[in-house]
């Protein structure tokens, strides 16, 4: 969004320094930022304030500051008390200026494949934003409102969080008109309790929605589904039952889903290019959200048969000699293992082996590694850990070396959460 440097300041309560410029966005990384964009320097490991003379170099005309800083004498900046707090300030002005429809979604498991999947299927009918990869919290999802085009008409905003309140935080600045929760599993139960705080911790983006708004529920999950009676907006509900019902799952030889799906606007049939029967469901809220916001059903359906998903998330390559990798190591609880560990074991081949590492913030680790691991033994999958022995497995410090030569007929799966950073085991093995 183009904005003028005079206007923020006011709009967030800042001061301006300098004459008005325009700016064009938002980055808090100087390594990224394009030209025109405002310049926000955090606090974190290290003090973003020694970046601005970098940001301006690259082409920053006005940015935020909280402390004397140089180039306050011969540019443009707006002082803040906190740059962080203004930057969700500035995106909740920003909001208030855009007509955008926008999209909230959330969940323990599928929130990012998802998002993604609604941005394709509403970009069939509607100009449409989504934020990037996991783009989804104090930092991200105001960076992702100020980023967006000036002519958006939806704009999807995944929302994350570790506590209480987070979600509550994030929906003042986003004002989401639609909230999608995908489901509610074994994530962060350390820091909220278990379950049910997890929860109630996602219930806060359906708890915010205004009464002409539309909360889009997974009808399969019981403590999803109950979040209906917390919410005065409209409800659409999506599932194996539901407004938007999935029958007729079948999968092919890598595990990609092909439905029928009946909905409030019609029924079709929904291929998908991405793996995994869970991915049907994510899907169903893509044309539940899609047709809600006025996209014709065979356009969104359309749209979701080429779609692709963000960057390790059941990413499935096959390699030179033949194996197929499927790359689902962006992060893991239980119920997300599950989805992958039977999505592999749908898929075509004679021998299936999945390299795991640890979960965190589990309320119970050894139960929900335990839990992982007699799932694997179930569906016939070979468990390689490493980086823990929670499995009951000796963990491997080479897994490559423990999984040995692989090739047509084998397939393997990397998965854990991000803290591991089991990617280089899968960009390894793909060479």
């Amino acid at each position: 969004m183009r904005f003028r440097a005079a206007a923020a300041a006011a709009g967030i309560g800042g001061r301006l320094i300098g004459p008005d410029v325009e700016f064009d966005g938002a980055s808090y990384d100087s390594r990224t930022l394009r030209p025109g964009q405002l310049f926000v320097p955090i606090a974190a490991d290290r003090n973003g304030h020694e970046f601005i003379g970098r940001a301006r170099e690259a082409g920053s005309p006005v940015h935020l500051t909280s402390e004397p800083d140089e180039f306050r004498r011969d540019g443009t900046a707006i002082e803040v008390a906190d740059t962080a707090r203004a930057l969700m300030a500035l995106a909740g002005w920003a909001r208030q200026q855009s007509a955008a429809t926008v999209v909230g979604v959330t969940g323990s498991v599928g929130k990012t494949s998802t998002k993604d999947l609604i941005a394709a299927a509403c970009a069939a009918g509607r100009r449409t934003t989504a934020n990037e990869r996991s783009f989804n919290n104090e930092q991200g999802l105001p960076i992702t409102i100020l980023d967006a085009p000036d002519d958006t008409e939806v704009l999807v905003l995944e929302m994350g969080m570790r506590g209480f309140g987070e979600i509550s935080a994030l929906c003042e600045v986003a004002r989401p008109d639609v909230g999608v929760v995908t489901a509610v599993g074994h994530s962060h139960t350390e820091l909220l309790g278990g379950i049910d705080g997890v929860a109630r911790a996602k219930r806060e983006l359906v708890e915010a929605l205004p009464k002409r708004g539309t909360a889009v529920l997974n009808a399969d999950d019981e403590r999803v589904a109950a979040m209906a009676d917390h919410t005065g907006a409209a409800v659409i509900t999506y599932g194996a039952s539901g407004d938007v019902a999935i029958s007729d799952l079948r999968l092919d030889d890598l595990a990609r889903p092909r439905f029928t799906v009946s909905t409030p606007w019609g029924s079709a049939q929904v291929g998908l290019a991405v793996s995994g029967a869970h991915m049907a469901s994510n899907a169903a809220a893509a044309i539940a959200v899609a047709c809600s916001v006025g996209v014709e059903l065979d356009a969104a359906v359309a749209a979701l048969g080429t779609a692709t998903l963000s960057d390790m998330r059941m990413e499935v390559v096959t390699t030179a000699a033949g194996a197929v990798v499927v790359n689902d190591a962006y992060n893991a609880n239980p119920t997300s293992m599950r989805a992958a560990l039977e999505a592999v074991a749908a898929m075509d081949g004679e021998r299936r082996i999945a390299i795991l590492g640890p979960m965190g913030e589990l309320d119970d680790p050894p139960a929900g590694h335990r839990e992982v691991a007699d799932i694997a033994a179930q569906l016939g999958i070979d468990v390689i850990a490493t980086g823990t022995e929670l499995y009951g497995h000796p963990p491997a410090d080479d897994p490559i070396a423990a999984l040995g030569p692989i090739g047509a007929g084998d397939v393997v799966l990397v998965k854990a959460s991000r803290a591991a950073g089991l990617e280089r085991i899968a960009h390894a093995l793909l060479g």
